[in-house]
């Protein structure tokens, strides 16, 4: 069967197999080379196995919830949105959320997901509290910060690569209601988004939109999302009506795949300036509701069709503190130059995080997608060998295609990754059309 990641690029002929027990997926693991897949939103080739794709989304039940402490077991095939759907009226929200809430707990775990929460709270990692890994030879090894604290260590982040997650307890956290109160903030340029986010390192939550094909003056021109989860007390009367709103229902689908000419320099600099126009129109306080908040891109269906048949690619990379600036201002120069320019540019504050593997750490992170062609490749070339030169890592949830030598390049991690998947044996019975195009 021919599958793919959300970014539909690359494509690949897979075998793929639906286990629904313990026994069953034993029997596939120990019959050859595989890899998990989630609810295949990963971007990319890194739930991608020809030989074995092994499709966990029938490990779906919620196995147990404590009111008191919030923490909250479950099968590693769970989808996010449904955690929300049982816990939110009882109070309770993820901790960490990525930008969509269609994926799997246990691609949350293996990509080790960051929120609009990192530079506070950390990765989904930091709210773990064990998982139990199926390993090669078949057994089930129950893996914390305390029993097998290396394997968890390196499961968080590694890519599915270390075993196949069967289930975790994760931490919630508790909130009085279900809207956030939102601040949108203008900034006319990247060193004032930048200024703005450090002066609001307070607020738990934070985000930027960029327009990367603005004018030279206006390089990085955005509208800064901060928000806080809304105590009841700050509702108004019509939110307090519906304390924990449901998840919108408004939604619309791109039922086709877009022409290719569509997306050029003329279009996406037209929607880069009307989104910008409206962040500005926008300015100010206001209450939104979680879904609306946290997940809109979920709200169109099918959104990942807009960069037509070829499917999309996205660059996304973290910067040290100390070479954002200069490090960012390159990277959307080069982009402003191809001609290349991003539908959706994000920009997020990352937080101090000291892992095994993972992708975050303190600086700021900013992803940029583009359409799988020719010149959006050769520029990707480019934005890589921009942020190795300034100290940056790579987001590998996001990524299709770069070069084993890049990764080397940025990550001094690797050698112990690879060293800890030989001796454990998962090297020989995991791995992933991108694991093995990065020497994983």
């Amino acid at each position: 069967m021919e599958i793919s990641g959300w970014g539909r690029f690359p494509k690949a002929d897979c075998r793929i197999s639906f286990p629904h027990d313990e026994t069953s997926l034993r029997e596939l693991i120990l019959s050859g080379p595989c890899i998990a897949r989630g609810n295949g939103r990963a971007y990319g080739d890194s739930a991608l196995n020809q030989t074995l794709t092994i499709d966990l989304t029938g490990f779906n039940r919620m196995i147990a919830f404590d009111p008191t402490s919030g923490v909250l077991t479950v099968e590693a095939g769970v989808i996010l949105g449904d955690i929300i759907e049982a816990v939110l009226p009882r109070g309770w929200f993820p901790s960490v959320t990525p930008g969509t809430k269609f994926v799997t707990i246990g691609g949350m775990i293996a990509t080790d997901v960051h929120g609009k929460n990192h530079h506070k709270h950390g990765s989904f990692g930091s709210f773990v509290e064990w998982i139990d890994l199926m390993i090669a030879d078949g057994s089930v090894l129950r893996c914390s910060r305390t029993e097998n604290p290396d394997l968890f260590a390196f499961t968080i982040g590694g890519m599915g690569l270390t075993g196949i997650i069967l289930r975790a307890a994760i931490r919630l956290t508790p909130v009085e209601s279900g809207w956030i109160r939102q601040m949108t903030v203008p900034a006319r340029c990247l060193e004032h988004a930048i200024e703005i986010f450090e002066r609001s390192v307070d607020w738990t939550y934070s985000v930027a939109w960029i327009d990367c094909l603005a004018p030279k003056k206006m390089l990085g021109r955005s509208s800064v999302i901060l928000g806080e989860h809304a105590r009841y007390d700050e509702l108004g009367d019509r939110q307090r009506a519906v304390p924990y709103p449901g998840t919108v229902t408004r939604k619309r689908r791109v039922s086709f795949d877009a022409p290719q000419f569509a997306l050029n320099r003329f279009s996406v600099r037209a929607f880069n300036a009307v989104y910008y126009a409206r962040g500005r129109h926008n300015a100010g306080d206001s209450f939104v509701e979680w879904d609306r908040y946290f997940y809109p891109l979920d709200a169109i269906l099918g959104w990942n069709r807009i960069y037509g048949r070829r499917g999309f690619a996205q660059f996304q990379c973290v910067l040290p503190l100390s070479t954002t600036t200069k490090g960012i201002t390159e990277l959307l120069e080069a982009t402003a130059y191809a001609g290349q320019g991003s539908f959706l540019a994000v920009l997020k504050r990352m937080g101090a995080q000291e892992s095994r593997f993972s992708f975050p750490m303190e600086g700021y992170t900013l992803a940029l997608d583009f359409p799988a062609n020719t010149a959006s490749l050769a520029l990707m070339q480019k934005l890589d060998a921009i942020t190795v030169a300034h100290g940056g890592r790579f987001y590998l949830a996001k990524d299709a295609r770069m070069s084993s030598t890049t990764l080397e390049a940025a990550d001094p991690r690797l050698s112990a990754f690879r060293e800890m998947r030989r001796a454990s044996g998962a090297a020989a019975s995991f791995f992933s059309l991108q694991s093995k195009r990065l020497s994983l």
